[in-house]
């Protein structure tokens, strides 16, 4: 589970249910950048927290 990566890397991230899964919900990205996107500038984004505490919540992960 690396939501960091999947947002800096991707153009649309897809968040799956427990097993048995289905699509809980897509996020495309899109990210204000001033310069080349890499994986390094993207996490300097405005809307990259926003990406990031959206999926981590509806991922409901509880660390047992």
């Amino acid at each position: 589970m690396y939501i960091a990566e999947a947002i800096s890397m991707a153009d649309r991230v897809i968040v799956l249910s427990k097993r048995p899964a289905f699509v809980k919900s897509i996020h495309t990205i899109n990210l204000t950048l001033e310069n080349e996107r890499t994986p390094l500038s993207s996490r300097e984004a405005p809307e990259f927290r926003h990406y990031f505490n959206t999926i981590w919540k509806e991922l409901d992960v509880h660390v047992r």
